[in-house]
């Protein structure tokens, strides 16, 4: 009887101490289980990344899509596969140098990649997932669009002035058009300012793709204050003009200059002499601003080519006939754009700038034409471009009542211009 209570109470002990082992390993199992479940995931491409092994490459000279995927262990056949599934669908035939590719390998035994991802811009990329099902395309990031101030303090160029108070350089292209007609931007003045209110593309939250649009602004320049506010007074079209504090349109119907950021480096003038012509009087009928080759030509106004030729004193020359009052010519372009009988816009590409013709270095001679005689283009009284109706006088009014105000509120202080007042004051609008 005692030798079979004996074996029983070993038979317990026997059973009940794993089962104590059981519940001392159990809770090192769930914290296990735990840690890997909140363990935060990498999503990026569309993939865990914590799932791969990465390689970043860039592509070089003579790479193509199918030398990468064999480079790295898949075979020519099941590449030829790849390509003819992907086939309409995705772009990988032409691979820019210097731009990067991702290869995902996963974390297996398994040495071929499983996806290729091409990046060739900075708001957009290609995924292919190369295993288990081939698919291939294009994904376009999310665009936010940021609201921001800005102001400056001219010391020499509206560029570096830019750069010293820590706004987007490109910036300078946006204001330069606001004001195209109205400043003439390689004749501005130490001491004049601005102060800008504009939205900015952003991708990946802190990454900017460029300026969208400015909404407000005031250059002074010269000592005047030139106010522009954008409105829309064809919302059939959708075009976008910016008109001053008191509605008047900031849009003349002639551009200052020919090209963007070009020095004015002959003016017109009868009188000339040339010391090369033995200091004879020789006119120069037209206005030179100096460019390099290949900087865009702009029609000044809207009109009609009833010229575009060569000469062996022009070169590759356009003549626009605008009206039956104004003309215009562009001398010396590198290449013309436009054809005899096109109708061109104030502010289109015709050509390019060149050294054709007889001239000693790259620059677009302007001529402008009043009535049929060749006159000085910034001596002419020019026309102002179509009014506001004053239905929308009134809307653009009432419109502009809080940037105004917000504009006059952004400070013009020496302090404040080199210290980048660029703060985003609202994410108003994801694309």
């Amino acid at each position: 009887m005692c030798k079979v209570f004996t074996i029983l109470n070993f038979l317990v002990i026997v059973v009940l101490f794993p089962s104590c082992e059981i519940k001392k390993q159990t809770p090192l199992i769930e914290t296990q289980a735990a840690e890997q479940k909140v363990k935060p995931k990498n999503v990026k491409y569309g993939f865990d990344l914590n799932h791969f092994r990465i390689v970043k490459k860039k592509i070089r000279r003579g790479d193509t899509f199918g030398s990468i995927l064999e480079d790295n262990g898949i075979d020519y056949p099941e590449v030829h596969h790849i390509l003819k599934v992907l086939k309409n669908k995705v772009g990988v035939k032409r691979l820019l140098v210097g731009k990067q590719y991702n290869l995902l390998f996963s974390k297996d035994s398994i040495l071929t990649p499983k996806a290729f991802i091409y990046e060739p811009q900075i708001d957009s990329y290609t995924v292919v997932q190369l295993r288990d099902s081939i698919y291939g395309k294009k994904v376009v990031k999310p665009i936010k669009i940021v609201t921001k101030e800005g102001n400056g303090l001219i010391e020499n160029s509206l560029y570096e002035t830019m750069i010293s108070s820590g706004l987007n350089d490109k910036l300078t292209y946006h204001l330069a058009d606001v004001y195209a007609w109205n400043i003439d931007f390689y004749r501005l003045h130490k001491g004049d300012r601005f102060k800008v209110i504009y939205t900015e593309k952003f991708v990946d939250d802190s990454i900017s793709i460029g300026i969208e649009r400015i909404k407000a602004a005031i250059f002074e320049h010269a000592g005047k204050e030139f106010y522009a506010f954008e409105f829309q007074p064809d919302s059939l079209n959708g075009v976008v003009e910016y008109f001053d504090e008191n509605a008047k349109n900031l849009r003349r119907a002639f551009l200052k200059a020919p090209v963007k950021f070009g020095p004015v480096t002959s003016r017109y003038n009868l009188k000339r002499r040339i010391a090369y012509y033995g200091n004879r009087i020789k006119p120069h009928r037209g206005t030179d601003f100096a460019a390099s080759v290949g900087t865009p030509i702009l029609a000044t106004a809207n009109g009609v080519v009833v010229k575009s030729s060569y000469t062996r004193g022009n070169g590759n020359y356009v003549t626009i006939k605008h009206n039956n009052t104004y003309s215009t010519q562009y001398l010396h372009m590198r290449r013309r754009k436009v054809k005899v009988g096109e109708l061109v816009t104030q502010g289109q590409v015709i050509g390019w700038v060149g050294m054709t013709g007889y001239t000693s270095g790259p620059h677009v001679c302007y001529r402008f034409w009043k009535n049929g005689r060749q006159v000085d283009p910034f001596r002419q009284k020019l026309p102002d471009a179509k009014p506001i109706s004053n239905e929308l006088k009134i809307n653009y009014l009432n419109a502009i009542v809080d940037l105004k105000t917000q504009l006059d509120c952004i400070s013009f202080t020496p302090e404040s211009t080199y210290i980048n007042s660029a703060l985003a004051l609202s994410n108003s609008d994801i694309k």
